[in-house]
């Protein structure tokens, strides 16, 4: 992985800290989401965005490894969401897939994720636009890659961290 290129808030399209990284694997993709799962700790919301096959669950499936939960971390495109308990007297992952879920907050209710985060790592794929209101702090994660009819493996990896959580967060350590 390259290293990230911290930048202030103001250069920010989101109020926070901004790291970008380059992927060139999905070895690498969940080596970053090992990495990041060292920075998380209950309460704290991430919101994941990108196209089909970027790269998100893969990330995911490295904050599991990296948060020590059971469970095979796998899409819960069907089922909504899961809950991965800690096998390290840490915080449960819950992981949830919004890409089905048209509405807000709204449809998010449901699922009772206001009642999870204070004791949780919450990961919502395809969240943005749909969860934002659970929390004044959240990590927003959006994973560019190549479309169309390509074997190009490159992600390119923006993490903004928002609020009061983040301001003092250090993202560039992710590439150490």
């Amino acid at each position: 992985m390259e290293a990230p290129a911290p930048h202030s808030p103001a250069e920010s399209p989101l109020p926070g800290v901004t790291a970008e990284f380059t992927v060139t694997s999905p070895e690498q993709m969940q080596e970053l989401g090992r990495r990041l799962a060292k920075l998380l700790r209950a309460g704290d919301l991430v919101v994941l965005n990108g196209e089909l096959g970027a790269g998100k669950t893969t990330l995911t499936r490295g904050l599991g490894e990296g948060l020590g939960v059971r469970g095979a971390v796998t899409s819960p495109t069907f089922v909504i969401a899961r809950v991965h308990p800690s096998l390290v007297d840490g915080a449960p992952l819950v992981h949830v897939d919004a890409y089905r879920l048209g509405g807000g907050l709204d449809e998010m209710e449901d699922l009772d994720l206001d009642v999870s985060l204070p004791d949780s790592v919450v990961v919502v794929e395809w969240g943005e636009g749909k969860v934002e209101e659970l929390t004044d702090d959240r990590l927003h994660v959006v994973i560019h890659r190549a479309v169309g009819d390509t074997t190009d493996e490159v992600r390119h990896v923006t993490l903004t961290g928002i609020g009061h959580r983040w301001a003092t967060v250090d993202l560039a350590v992710l590439s150490a």
